[in-house]
Order: C-alpha cells, then sequence, then structure tokens
C-alpha cells in the first residue's frame, strides 16, 4: 500500500513520507513480534548497558529542537547601543573555547550516532584549560534534607506543600550556593530540578518589605516562563510573592499595569522583557538576581543580543545565575562576560534522576504498525494523564485526526498553533478535563503537569539527552510513572544508545501494564 494523501510530513526534506496505516497487529499487552519471522526478540539483538561509568564531568549533547519562533518570542531590532558595565568581565581570549565547543556542537547528528564518552572527554578538555579553571570556582558541600540548607520557614513549607520531599541532585548542591548570593552555572537536563533550584536561591533572597522587581528571569519560550511563574508562586505562597511573567501573545498594556502596581518577580521571554525595560515599565533598578533558564535554548533561537542589552540595562552588582542542559560556546562567552567567578555545578549523567519510573519497550516493528498499538493501549491511556511524543508537527496533527477518527479522545498541542488555543489546551489538560495529549518536545522542556503518569514515545527523541525530557514528565515528585516506548527496526540503535546513555536497562512491555499505573 502506498502513502496515502493524508500521510504526514517530515520535520526534514529528504525523508520518505510516513506510509499510511492498515496492519492490524495484536494487543500491545503481547510481545508484538511479526509472525512467521526468525528475527530475536528485540532486547537480545541489543546489547545491554556497560557497567555503571563514573563520568568525571556530565553534560548531555547539543539538544535538536523540534521547535520555531513560532514557540517563542522574536528578538526586537533595533536595541539602543550597549555599555560595558566597568565591572563586567571581558570575554578575553576564547577563541580556544568556541573551537573546542564548535567541535562537540558537531559530534551529535541529528539520528542514533551519539558518543557519549567522546562528548564528555570533548568537555572536560574545554573545561579544563588553565584560563577557564581558573575562571570556575567550586562548591562542594552538598544537602541531603532542604531541612540543613538554612531556608526560611515559609519557604519550607511552600517547598513541602508543593510536593517535593527530598532535593534532587542538583538542587542538594545548587541551592546554598544561590541563596549565598554567588554567580551559579548549573548544567543538567530538564527534569532535574533546575527550576526548584533558582526559584529557592530567588524566594530566600527577596526583601518582602519592598514591592519592586528584585529578580529577573529569563526563558526561551511563553510556555517555560508562565510554567517558571507558576513554581515560583506556588513554592513562595506562604512568603506572599508577587510574580508576573511577561511574555508576547499576552496585552503590553497589562502588563504595564501589573509592573506598575508593583512585583518582586518578574519572569519572561527576552524580546518581552526587553521591551518593557525600553518603555521603562519594568524598572531595573532594584533587581539584584538575574537568571537565564535553558540558556542553550535561547541562544540557539537568536537572542544572543537581547540578552546582551537586557545585561547592559541592569544594575552593575548583580548576582547571575545560568541553568542550561548543555553548555555550547556562545553560553561559555556569556558567562565570562558578565559573571564574577562563578560556582560551576555539574550533574553527572549517572546521577540523572529516572528514579521512580519505569520503562519499557513494545517492538512494533515496523512505522506502520505504531497506529494500532496505541489504540490497543487507549483503554490504559484514559485511566491516567497520560503524554504521547511524536517528532513533527504534522504527525500531531495528523496522529490526533487518526485517533479522533477511531472515536478516542485526545487533545494536541505544537507550535504552530496560536498562543491561545495552546494555553486553553494545556489548562485543560492540567485540570484534567483532557486526559491524553499528543505534542512534539514543546512539551519536553521545563512544563511541569504533575498528574502525568504515563509518557508514550510514539517516535523515539532523535537524541538521546532529549529522552528525559520527556518522560521526566512522569513520576514527579515521588509519584509512579511508566514511559513506554514505540520500537521499529531502524529506532533500535536508539533504543542501545538511550540505555547506554542513561544506564539504564529498558524492559519489554508485560501484559500488566495497567497494574503498573
Amino acid at each position: 500500500m502506498g502513502p496515502g494523501p493524508e500521510s504526514p510530513g517530515t520535520a526534514h526534506g529528504g525523508e520518505k513520507p510516513y506510509p499510511s496505516w492498515g496492519v492490524v497487529v495484536a494487543s500491545a499487552t503481547r510481545p508484538l513480534h511479526t509472525a512467521g519471522t526468525a528475527r530475536l526478540p528485540l532486547k537480545s539483538r541489543l546489547s545491554p548497558p556497560p557497567a555503571n561509568p563514573r563520568f568525571s564531568l556530565s553534560c548531555a549533547a547539543p539538544s535538536l529542537s523540534l521547535t520555531s519562533a513560532a514557540e517563542s518570542e522574536t528578538p526586537i531590532s533595533g536595541s539602543p547601543q550597549r555599555t560595558e558595565h566597568p565591572h563586567r568581565l571581558s570575554p578575553g581570549p576564547i577563541r580556544a573555547l568556541i573551537s573546542v565547543a564548535s567541535v562537540m556542537a558537531g559530534m551529535a547528528p541529528e539520528g542514533s550516532q551519539f558518543d557519549a564518552k567522546h562528548y564528555d572527554s570533548k568537555m572536560q578538555e574545554l573545561l579544563s584549560t588553565g584560563e577557564t579553571e581558573e575562571f570556575f570556582t567550586s562548591y562542594d558541600e552538598v544537602f541531603e534534607s532542604f531541612d540543613d540548607m538554612g531556608l526560611q520557614e515559609n519557604l519550607l513549607r511552600g517547598i513541602y506543600a508543593y510536593g517535593f520531599e527530598k532535593p534532587s541532585a542538583i538542587q542538594q548542591r545548587g541551592i546554598v550556593p544561590f541563596c549565598k548570593g554567588l554567580d551559579v552555572i548549573q548544567q543538567a537536563q530538564s527534569g532535574t530540578g533546575k527550576t526548584a533550584t533558582f526559584c529557592s536561591g530567588i524566594l530566600q533572597q527577596l526583601d518582602y518589605g519592598l514591592v519592586e522587581c528584585q529578580a529577573l528571569v529569563l526563558a526561551p519560550t511563553r510556555e517555560l516562563a508562565q510554567q517558571i511563574e507558576k513554581v515560583m508562586r506556588a513554592l513562595g505562597d506562604y512568603l506572599g510573592v508577587k510574580v508576573h511573567a511577561c511574555v508576547g501573545g499576552t496585552s503590553v498594556r497589562e502588563d504595564q499595569r501589573i509592573l506598575a502596581s508593583g512585583v518582586h518577580v518578574v519572569v519572561g521571554t527576552p524580546g518581552r522583557v526587553f521591551d518593557m525595560l525600553r518603555r521603562q515599565s519594568l524598572r531595573p533598578d532594584n533587581i539584584k538576581m538575574f537568571v537565564l533558564d535553558e540558556a542553550d535554548e535561547m541562544l540557539s533561537r537568536g537572542f544572543k543580543d537581547q540578552i546582551y542589552d537586557i545585561f547592559q540595562l541592569l544594575p552593575a552588582k548583580i548576582q547571575v545565575g545560568v541553568f542550561s542542559a548543555t553548555m555550547p560556546p556562545e553560553a561559555l562567552e556569556i558567562t565570562r562576560k558578565f559573571m564574577n567567578k562563578p560556582v560551576r555545578i555539574l550533574v553527572k549523567r549517572d546521577e540523572l534522576t529516572l528514579e521512580g519510573i519505569k520503562q519499557f519497550y513494545v517492538n512494533v516493528e515496523k512505522e506502520d504498525w505504531k497506529l494500532d498499538t496505541l489504540c490497543d493501549l487507549y483503554e490504559t491511556l484514559a485511566i491516567t494523564q497520560s503524554v504521547i511524543f511524536v517528532n513533527t508537527r504534522r504527525k500531531v496533527d495528523w496522529l490526533t485526526d487518526k485517533m479522533r477518527s477511531r472515536d478516542h479522545t485526545v487533545s494536541a498541542t505544537h507550535g504552530d498553533m496560536d498562543q491561545n488555543t495552546r494555553d486553553i489546551i494545556m489548562r485543560e489538560f492540567r485540570s484534567g478535563s483532557s486526559r491524553v495529549l499528543i505534542t512534539t518536545d514543546l512539551l519536553a522542556r521545563g512544563i511541569d503537569v504533575q498528574q502525568v503518569s504515563l509518557v508514550i514515545n510514539y517516535d523515539l527523541p532523535t537524541q538521546p539527552e532529549n529522552y528525559l525530557h520527556r518522560i521526566g514528565r512522569s513520576g514527579r515528585f515521588g509519584r509512579k510513572g511508566v514511559a513506554i516506548n514505540f520500537v521499529t527496526r531502524d529506532d533500535e540503535r536508539m533504543l542501545f544508545d538511550i540505555q547506554k546513555f542513561y544506564n539504564v536497562v529498558i524492559e519489554e512491555l508485560p501484559a500488566n501494564v495497567a497494574d503498573l499505573l
């Protein structure tokens, strides 16, 4: 059967369109091997991951962004002339850093050929140059509980009320140095607790008697900025914190009105934040903390000049935090230019938290059979909050139409939808009125829906580090979580790479999947 006219396209030219469906497979609660074939089970064909390697340093490969400018702010042109702050550090001779990092940036092409050890060795080489080591400082204290961190009582109440019980690896190392006013660079994938780390650090240091903006947080997308606002407000619930998200797609006048009424923290995307600063609606005089969240994403979206412009409008004495899954050369340049002896906090891959998330694969053999497999699983999906990830926006629309044509209730979101529609869909999903959401990696970075306990990778991610970004949506704050990966013959190498990258074994889906949720 040839490709049907409604078959979805792909993200990149030259790839074949997805075939139309028409082959029915067995129930997904049974092993889905093709009848009559002599192929070994997938588990037998995949070598187990190596013994637990102790990486001296870990960071993810440069992420493949499946979102576009439609999902973020557009950089504003016509920025005012920049003037250097007298205390800012000169970028210095960083050509060697950029050269090495540029080599790193080419190490993880689209597809499954990812050499984690080679990447780590290059990052170690980059960060171990004498000049760079002199620039960074270290902070070795580890705090096993939130109670040991010296946080305000009302902040602790907010942390525990939000559902945290024990700090993650990055929170154990990162909250206290931020609370002490140190510049920090924290490098770890999404889903490791970075947002709560800097939110806690900000909330600990605010002067709540001064209702002026004291902390500014930049994020690459509207959704992430709004999520940070939500987390900040929840953790600071007992402190009376006033937070506002300045993002595109909302009323400028409303932003101006709220800012004029007084807020402690502003979270926003670079375009709208710079616009508010330029209009003098957001006054920087009392800002003492500045955070770049998902810095690699912001730089990859073309916000470098705008971030520089915002820096120049801020007070000379300011604490800077950079939070990023990867550290591309542009991010290193920012750290050297605007940060003062930053503390570098890295989370090794063998410390990344997949704890509490049961991971399985379903051997669907061919792309053609995924739809029927998903429909077989639908009754299981509908008993909980579930997210289904695919790799292109057109495939989101295509799969949504196919599921609805079979009378399955699903919702969908991606970057080609207008902001109001996306907000409504996410609000319905968070409230539970919508229980199954189909999306791209737009949702994978930083968007926290606490009730999600099942993630299905209809398409495996094209890079291993995005696997954590996705399945970290399930099993949040100690809840049970399940991740199910649909694996075709073409996906076997990527599944092996994922197991090697995280040092995990992904088992075949058992028959009692509903009992796991």
